[in-house]
Formats: C-alpha cells, sequence, structure tokens
C-alpha cells in the first residue's frame, strides 16, 4: 500500500504527485533526492527502497525520471515497485515516451490514469487496454 505516487525529474523536482492517503505529507517528497545523495556521498548503494525517519522510500529510475511511491506503514515493497514498474509501461504505452515535457503535456491524463490504477494506496489494474 502506497501513501502517495510522485514522478520526479532528476533533480528531484516533483513533476506529478498524487496522494492517496493523508499519513505522508507532500513535503517528504522533497526529501527523497537529499537521502539518495547522502547514499551515494558515502559510497553505499542506493537500493530500490530507502527508510529514513519512519517513511519508506521505494522507487524505479526511469530514463531521466525518478517513478517514486511513499509510505509509512509496511507495505509490500516488492508489489509497489512492480508496480511502478508497470506504471512506467502504461505511460510509455500512452504518450510513446516517458520524460519530463511528457509529463508536463499530459498532466491530466497522468492524474486520470494515477486514480484509475490505484485506489486508496491499493495498485488495481495497471494494463493501458
Amino acid at each position: 500500500m502506497a501513501s502517495l505516487i510522485a514522478i520526479l525529474d532528476l533533480k528531484g523536482k516533483p513533476l506529478i504527485q498524487r496522494s492517496y492517503r493523508d499519513d505522508v505529507p507532500a513535503s517528504y517528497v522533497e526529501r527523497f533526492l537529499p537521502l539518495v545523495l547522502d547514499l551515494e556521498e558515502e559510497g553505499q548503494q542506493v537500493t530500490p527502497c530507502i527508510s529514513a525517519q519512519g517513511i519508506n522510500y521505494m522507487h524505479i529510475r526511469h530514463s531521466n525520471l525518478y517513478l517514486l511511491a511513499l509510505s509509512k506503514r509496511n507495505s509490500n515493497a516488492a508489489e509497489i515497485i512492480l508496480f511502478l514498474h508497470r506504471l512506467s509501461q502504461v505511460l510509455v504505452e500512452y504518450f510513446k515516451e516517458l520524460e519530463e515535457e511528457s509529463i508536463r503535456d499530459n498532466f491530466v491524463i497522468i492524474y486520470e490514469l494515477l486514480d484509475e490504477v490505484m485506489d486508496f494506496g491499493y495498485p488495481q489494474t495497471t494494463e493501458s487496454k
């Protein structure tokens, strides 16, 4: 179960985000990239799942974007990572390329898709047809 889904650029700036539950403030999205940079600075491997300050950050990188899910509860990380991969596939099917410009140009459709593929933080159908 995810509390929030966001798509960020490589600088960590949120391009789009959708909150499904009110247990994680949206401001936590902006804490993601500094966490990644700190891990890289320390020479540690950046894993798809990072926990900090009681928040679970689960992410994938697609081209020049991060797809990020936040959760406060103990979630099934594998399910959420798989969901993020499938979400990226759906967005590529819709827009041919998943990049910053396509996110900005199609944000209304992306919000509708986010409402369709997830219900109250639980992944639903992730097929484009």
